[in-house]
């Protein structure tokens, strides 16, 4: 049975410590509770794919405490991506990066959520998805999270910061290529992002 932690300064720095030593956790975010591991930490990742039962194939974002970490990452933040996360983050836009060198790409989004933020600041970036089987409900609190993984590998712990409101997913926008392209339109409309950096694909 996973650990379910209070959201405060001490279950923060547990759930913390937990990611960092490459389990996986549970927490709320400004839409759903997502599972999230270390970035970069390929096991735990695929203990998440495992988990959900999800294709290993899909791309999943990580959630950062700002703009920062992505600058202090291997991804390029061009002009548009400072202007738009300047406007978005925190806040349900995504954008997918190009690596400084080499041909990959990473999808990156700053969470409107005081936990989240927390912990984030706390563990450093976090691959994250959403912390349910695929194609079942999403969880809104810590109960969904712990009924939904009843029967498979479970988070370690589920920081237990009350219901989130759900909601619309975060916007998509690829910024890898030349021709800013919108993959999902969500909680940012394809208007607003066009008003910050013009026309997109």
């Amino acid at each position: 049975m996973a650990d379910r932690l209070a959201a405060d300064p001490a279950g923060i720095a547990r759930a913390a410590d937990l990611l960092r030593s490459g389990e996986l956790v549970a927490f709320p975010t400004d839409t759903v509770y997502g599972i999230g591991c270390r970035a970069g930490d390929a096991t735990a990742l695929a203990r998440i794919f495992a988990a959900k039962r999800r294709d290993p194939e899909k791309a999943v974002a990580w959630l950062v405490a700002s703009r920062d970490e992505v600058t202090a990452s291997a991804f390029r933040l061009d002009d548009r991506a400072l202007e738009l996360a300047g406007q978005f983050w925190p806040g349900g836009l995504t954008l997918v990066l190009a690596a400084i060198d080499g041909p990959a790409t990473q999808a990156f989004r700053v969470p409107a959520h005081d936990v989240a933020l927390a912990v984030l600041a706390a563990a450093g970036p976090l691959a994250v998805s959403s912390a349910n089987r695929s194609g079942e409900p999403e969880t809104l609190d810590a109960d969904d999270v712990a009924i939904a993984f009843a029967d498979a590998e479970e988070p370690s712990a589920i920081l237990d910061g009350g219901r989130v409101p759900g909601g619309v997913a975060s916007s998509v926008l690829d910024l890898a290529r030349p021709a800013a392209r919108l993959l999902r339109e969500g909680a940012v409309s394809r208007a607003e992002i066009e008003q910050v950096i013009g026309p997109i694909d």
